[in-house]
């Protein structure tokens, strides 16, 4: 795929792996709009990229969505959406019998699953008029084994993981040219996961191989350790998933 002159949105797009993505796409000559919910992150962004579009808005929202297309539209659309924004409640707050345990599912599987499948509706027929068009959706190796103590989080990711196969599939049947890419990235650095001293890899790294993979029209696009434990996983099911789930994450539970 082409990405030079395409305009890309990225959604969660003013830190970490959405600001990184912006920084790479621009300078291999894209156009980016990003969104979040942060006024001060969007802000901080427009100041180190300046030919950056940014707009507030919350992932997890249907008017805040509606509004977007709407400024969307007016600056002319996008030919790609990238699904970047995703939220993970700290497992501190997501115990079994915790009385905070539903409220905080349902803000994941909103935001991680429900929002995507809202964006993708909204922004289809816009992608569908462009010549060349792309959506981005961001699972995990979550969606392959789940973590214990981020288990809505894999849900999500799962749910959206199927979704996508089914949402690429249903598009070549009615002939469409909207490109639909899976990304699965293995744990980056990134705020989200600071508290966590597990093996990551760089943001940098990350988009690197992201458009690696969209340059060559890789609909599954692994990167990094994502590669190496999808074999795991395929052959070594139990290994995988003391993998994702090491002993001293157990104690996680326990609290």
């Amino acid at each position: 795929m082409d990405l030079k002159n395409k305009t890309i949105l990225i959604t969660g797009g003013a830190s970490g792996i959405g600001l990184e993505a912006t920084k790479q796409f621009l300078a291999i000559g894209a156009k980016v709009i990003i969104t979040g919910r942060n006024q001060a992150k969007l802000d901080a962004a427009k100041k180190a990229y300046p030919a950056l579009t940014v707009i507030q808005s919350d992932a997890g929202s249907e008017a805040e969505t509606k509004a977007l297309f709407t400024k969307v539209q007016a600056l002319g659309g996008i030919d790609i959406l990238y699904n970047n924004a995703a939220v993970l409640i700290p497992p501190s707050n997501l115990g079994i019998a915790n009385e905070k345990h539903i409220e905080g599912a349902a803000y994941e599987i909103q935001v991680n699953y429900l929002g995507v499948i809202r964006l993708n509706n909204i922004f289809m027929d816009m992608l569908q008029s462009k010549k060349e068009a792309a959506i981005i959706n961001t699972t995990s190796i979550l969606s392959q084994a789940p973590s214990l103590i981020e288990a809505t989080y894999s849900s999500s990711k799962t749910a959206l993981a199927f979704y996508t196969i089914s949402l690429r599939e249903h598009l070549k049947i009615i002939g469409s040219n909207v490109k639909i890419f899976e990304l699965i990235p293995p744990l980056v650095a990134t705020e989200m996961t600071a508290d966590r001293d597990d093996k990551k890899i760089s943001p940098q790294e990350m988009v690197k191989g992201l458009i690696n993979g969209l340059q060559k029209n890789n609909y599954t696009i692994r990167v990094g350790d994502a590669k190496l434990f999808n074999l795991i996983n395929r052959f070594l099911p139990k290994f995988a998933f003391k993998i994702i789930n090491p002993a001293k994450s157990h104690q996680l539970l326990k609290k």
